[in-house]
Order: C-alpha cells, then sequence, then structure tokens
C-alpha cells in the first residue's frame, strides 16, 4: 500500500523551497517535486531588493537556497512534472510524468513559464537561436547581433545582459512605451550597443539551420533584421493547468487567501503561480513560509 504523506510541494523555486525548509522544521513527512531547482529565479541576472543581500546574481542566490534545503536532508524529486492534481475522501492524488503519490496536504508553487509570441518560424528555431532564458543562453551569443523582444522588465533586464556579450541588441516593443523599472530603461537609453524599435511587430523568425533574422513591421514600415539570437521576453503565464478543480482568475493565477489557502482544504499555493499581487523573489519566499505553516495547522486540526 502506497504511503499518505502529509505533505507533498509542486515546485522548487524561492515559494517552494522556503515551504521545504519550514515543513522540515516542523518534522512533517513530506516531499518536493519539481522539473528543475530554482525557478525564475535563477533566470535573474542582478537581484539588488532581496533582503540580506545587496547584489547577488539569480544563480547566486538559488545556490543558498539550496545550501539550506541540504542542511535539512530534504527529499526531492527533480526532472519531475506533476500533470493531475485532485483530492477525494480527503487524500490529495498527484501524478507526475514518472510516478503516483498520495498526501493529505499539497502546496502549489510551480510558479510560471515563458509566453510564445506566435509567429512563424518561433517553434521551429527554439533552441537554435529562439530562447526564453538570457541567462541561461545569453552566452552562446557573445560578439552577435541579437533581439530582445518585449517591454517590460523581464525584457530591460535581457537586453541589459546582453549590452555586456553580444555586438548589437535590438530591443522591439509593440506598444510606444517600456513598463519596465525606470533605471533600468536609463541603462538601455544611454548604451551605443542597443537600438530601441517602439511601435514595432515582429512578423516572422526566418533561418536555415540556425536563426538568421526577423521580419519587423514598425508603424507599417517593412524591416529585416539580421540576428542570430532572438529572445522573447513578453511576460510569463502561470504553471496551473493541471490543478483542475482549484478557482482561478482570469489570468489563470490560482486564487488565494491572505494565508495562502485555495478554494480546496487542505491544498495551498505560494509564489507567482497565484493570484497574490507583485512578483518578486522576497514575496514568493514569504508566500512559501505561510503555505507551509498553514499546511501544518490543517493537520493538526484533522489530528
Amino acid at each position: 500500500m502506497r504511503m499518505v504523506l502529509d505533505l507533498i510541494i509542486i515546485g522548487a523555486g524561492p515559494a517552494g523551497i522556503t515551504a521545504s525548509v519550514y515543513a522540515a522544521r516542523k518534522k512533517m513527512n513530506f516531499l518536493v517535486i519539481t522539473k528543475d531547482v530554482g525557478g525564475q529565479a535563477a533566470w535573474s541576472s542582478d537581484v539588488e531588493n532581496y533582503p540580506g543581500y545587496q547584489f547577488v546574481t539569480g544563480p547566486e542566490l538559488v545556490a543558498k537556497l539550496q545550501e539550506h534545503m541540504q542542511k535539512y536532508g530534504i527529499q526531492m524529486k527533480e526532472n519531475e512534472e506533476v500533470i493531475e492534481l485532485e483530492k477525494k475522501d480527503k487524500v490529495i492524488y498527484i501524478k507526475t510524468t514518472k510516478a503516483g503519490y498520495e498526501a493529505k496536504t499539497a502546496i502549489i508553487a510551480t510558479g510560471k513559464k515563458a509566453k510564445e509570441i506566435g509567429v512563424s518560424g518561433e517553434k521551429e528555431y527554439k533552441n537554435k537561436g529562439v530562447a526564453y532564458c538570457v541567462t541561461c543562453d545569453g552566452p552562446l551569443f557573445a560578439g552577435k547581433d541579437v533581439a530582445v523582444i518585449g517591454g517590460g522588465n523581464s525584457a530591460l533586464d535581457a537586453a541589459i545582459q546582453m549590452m555586456n556579450i553580444a555586438n548589437k541588441v535590438y530591443l522591439i516593443n509593440i506598444t510606444d512605451d517600456f513598463t519596465g523599472d525606470s533605471v533600468m530603461q536609463e541603462k538601455i537609453k544611454n548604451s551605443p550597443k542597443v537600438r530601441i524599435l517602439r511601435n514595432a511587430r515582429v512578423e516572422s523568425i526566418t533561418g536555415e539551420k540556425f536563426v538568421k533574422g526577423i521580419n519587423i513591421d514598425t508603424r507599417g514600415r517593412k524591416e529585416y533584421l539580421e540576428v542570430k539570437g532572438v529572445f522573447i521576453e513578453i511576460g510569463l503565464m502561470p504553471n496551473s493547468w493541471f490543478a483542475k478543480d482549484l478557482d482561478k482568475n482570469e489570468r489563470g493565477e490560482i486564487k488565494v487567501n491572505c494565508a495562502n489557502e485555495t478554494n480546496v482544504p487542505g491544498i495551498f499555493a505560494a509564489g507567482d503561480v497565484t493570484s497574490v499581487p507583485e512578483k518578486q523573489i522576497v514575496i514568493a519566499a514569504g508566500d512559501g513560509a505561510k503555505a507551509a505553516l498553514g499546511a501544518f495547522r490543517y493537520l493538526a486540526r484533522l489530528k
């Protein structure tokens, strides 16, 4: 007979890792299931607003979080994606790409994934010049011309990173205004390496074995840009599709209350996958702590 755990934490970004540390300190019988460790935090280049660190890179912060997990010997199933989650008769059943698990409580901390622009050539050249993570893939394009698509903080961060790596950076925004931080905008405006294209739309990505360029439309004016890399940074969508019985908002984010409880008793959610405003590492970490403490209290009431 399969063991019913106290808790299963789905995801190992800042929210999931923090939840795991709190669960370990409460001596809960639990497991962490995740596709990868670090989540979006691992993609960030410069983190300057996490308490205790005046400056730290995303990978460095993730390494410190992992170190904290290892102190408690937390059991984790990596490279495993959850594809089903449902609750029946007070037991939560979780199915992954590799196995099945049962628990009395669950914390969903699966974060978000990059949105696609949906143009010709995007899928064909994914990982062949089309990328969604500058921190991961930026160094592959050292000394080359690249395009960054988007106007928010993720796009600005990508452009800033590539300013130090690439030969030239085209920053392409579909609207006239950028929504990212003004400090980041100033860095980009002052760089001779960056050409900013406003009110511009990518129509297609072209190439042979790898990307060779993009066709864009800027206020009706067609232009072809020769680039070797295309970084798509137009936002994120929550990884919540597997949680079919949970209430979600119009963006697909799982609705939670101030205690990170969902509409299903015993199922909690934390971090960027939720409806909590302001997607920040520090907020995700706090959510993870609250969710773990909430799961502990829920179990105490069951007993």
